[in-house]
C-alpha cells in the first residue's frame, strides 16, 4: 500500500535546481522533494506521496494522523525495511526435520571434505 503521510520539514536545500527537504515521520527520516510546495518552510509539516511534498498541514493533525498510522501499524508497512520483511515472513519456513541432514553449500563441498 502506497500512503500520503504527514511529515515534519527539519532542513531544505537546493540540489541541482531542485528544493528538497529531510523530512521526519515520525522516526523515520527520508529525503523529499518540494517542488509541488514551494513556501514550505523549516519546522512546517506537509503530506507527502512518492517522495513529493503534496500540501502543507498543520501540527495538530499531522501529529494525530501519525499516532494513528503508528497504531495500525502502517508506518512500518509503508517505511519498514523490505529485506527486514521479507527475511521475517521466511522465518519458521526453512526448518529442518529432526534428524534430517541440513543442506550444505550448492557445490555439495562442505568444510569437513576440502
Amino acid at each position: 500500500m502506497c500512503l500520503a503521510v504527514p511529515g515534519k520539514v527539519l532542513d531544505i536545500e537546493e540540489r541541482d535546481g531542485t528544493r528538497m527537504a529531510t523530512v521526519d515521520f515520525g522516526g523515520v527520516v527520508k529525503e523529499v522533494c518540494l517542488e509541488y510546495v514551494p513556501d514550505l518552510r523549516v519546522g512546517e509539516y506537509a503530506i507527502v506521496h512518492v517522495g513529493f511534498a503534496l500540501q502543507r498541514l498543520d501540527e495538530e493533525s499531522a501529529r494525530h494522523t501519525l499516532a494513528l498510522f503508528e497504531e495500525l501499524g502502517l508506518l512500518q508497512e509503508e517505511f519498514g525495511d523490505p529485506w527486514e520483511a521479507a527475511t521475517a515472513s521466511r522465518a519458521g519456513g526453512g526448518a529442518v526435520a529432526a534428524g534430517a541432514p541440513a543442506a550444505g553449500p550448492a557445490d555439495g563441498v562442505t568444510e569437513a571434505n576440502r
